[in-house]
């Protein structure tokens, strides 16, 4: 039962629209119909009583009841007078009509009203004329009494009544059929603008627009329409930017193990190789793939929490045994010299080991890159926190490159021949502020690049 109407029911806001507005005119001109109506049926037969008693009144003047009988006086338009005109003197009939007889259903009418003595109306169905309204008025003298019965064919009043009925059932149809249209027309001319914005957005979250609505030159209804847009365009357009973040921070992390790995591969198979050979190779890989695994499992770990506006779970971790840790696997070149300077072998930082591997990986990465001869990586306790500083003798940071350094995918010399994405310096800092730390560049610092990495105590 509930689902016919459901079906049956317009799918789209203007068909509703435009259905609720027919069905309230329906209802009101129904309403209308029906009390016009009624009001126009009571209008004719006051008319109708009326032209009786003006014809009573007329009758009465030719009836004498001065004397002790009852005389009916005769006239010039007698024939007038007596059309459908009953004349009592009490319950006893005097005269009738010429055309009717004395058994017939009017003359019966006629007779009952008359023996009430009162004025008094009443409507006979009749075969032809089919309604008849008969009214009975008393004529009193000082030595008797008349009593004069009228009669008025409803046909004429009837007649009318139905086509004042016909006449407004036509003008509802009219109407109705005007409401549907005009109403369809206004709410498809005022959803114009909404179905409009609807397409610009979906065209401007599909490729992450920058282009907003706005509240200007818009109703009220419309600017809060364009506001939910725009948040949820700026919603959708952050999605977008942290998932090319995350595709280019997984792509910029996986390229040095995965580059381990082909290299491991093609040196293995340029010549036969022994078996401590092909451990040593084997080592290699499963070394990779298990940093690509911790790197793919930090990066979306870190990616999924930050949706969530949660804080990065932390943990309690050596920084010694990491920073060594990243040295020995950091393929540097033959004439760049990597040093630990590292006095508190106890000293702990508040973040989890494979987070901290991925903050302080990228920019010691960048410094043998850039390195002419040496690398210095130190690390020491600070109040509230732990500080690590890497410095290499490189050419340093460009200045006028100062202001752009930790945007993503920008690089100070993108020809310079070494290989990157210009997504490390970012992604390092970002992972440092989850967990309550900061990554900076120390632009005092003139021979190289000093870079560094402050992070929460364990």
């Amino acid at each position: 039962m509930n689902r016919l109407p459901r079906r049956l029911a317009p799918r789209t806001l203007r068909g509703r629209l435009s259905l609720v507005a027919l069905t309230t005119a329906a209802l009101l001109m129904t309403v209308l119909t029906v009390a016009f109506n009624i009001v126009m049926d009571r209008h004719l037969q006051h008319q109708a009583g009326d032209e009786l008693r003006n014809r009573a009144a007329a009758v009465a003047t030719t009836i004498d009841t001065s004397g002790p009988r009852v005389r009916v006086l005769e006239t010039v338009n007698d024939q007038l007078l007596d059309a459908n005109v009953w004349i009592y003197a009490g319950t006893r009939l005097l005269e009738k009509p010429p055309s009717t007889a004395s058994d017939s259903m009017l003359t019966r009418a006629a007779d009952r009203l008359a023996a009430q003595g009162k004025r008094v109306c009443t409507t006979v169905h009749t075969e032809n004329p089919r309604f008849v309204r008969l009214c009975s008025r008393p004529v009193s003298g000082r030595r008797s009494t008349a009593i004069v019965v009228t009669a008025l064919d409803l046909a004429p009043y009837r007649n009318s009544a139905d086509t004042l009925l016909l006449g407004s059932l036509i003008l509802d149809a009219v109407m109705l059929a005007c409401t549907y249209a005009l109403t369809r027309l206004a709410v498809g001319r005022a959803l114009r603008p909404v179905r409009t914005m609807t397409d610009q957005a979906t065209q401007w979250s599909a490729v992450g627009s920058d282009q907003r609505f706005g509240a200007e030159d818009h109703p009220a209804e419309l600017s809060r329409l364009g506001a939910s847009l725009d948040a949820l365009l700026d919603r959708i357009r952050t999605v977008l930017r942290h998932e090319q973040q995350l595709t280019g921070e997984l792509s910029h992390e996986l390229r040095t193990p995965l580059t381990r790995i082909i290299i491991e591969l093609d040196w293995w198979r340029a010549r036969p190789r022994s078996t401590a050979e092909t451990r040593a190779t084997h080592e290699v890989i499963a070394d990779s793939a298990q940093s690509m695994r911790t790197i793919c499992d930090t990066l979306l770990n870190d990616a999924r929490e930050s949706a969530q506006n949660a804080t990065t779970a932390v943990g309690v971790t050596a920084v010694v045994p990491v920073l060594h840790r990243l040295v020995e696997n950091l393929d540097a070149r033959d004439q760049v010299k990597i040093a630990v300077d590292v006095r508190d072998v106890r000293l702990e930082a508040g973040v989890a080991p494979a987070l901290l591997e991925r903050i302080v990986s990228p920019l010691l990465a960048n410094a043998v890159r850039y390195a002419r001869a040496t690398v210095t990586v130190s690390a020491r306790q600070r109040p509230g926190g732990v500080r690590i500083d890497i410095t290499d003798d490189g050419p340093g940071v460009p200045e006028a490159f100062l202001d752009d350094l930790f945007q993503p995918g920008r690089r100070a010399a993108p020809e310079d021949g070494h290989d990157g994405a210009g997504l490390g310096l970012p992604l390092a800092r970002r992972m440092a502020r989850a967990v309550g730390g900061e990554v900076s560049h120390d632009p005092g610092h003139t021979s190289g690049a000093h870079f560094l990495i402050d992070l929460p105590s364990g």
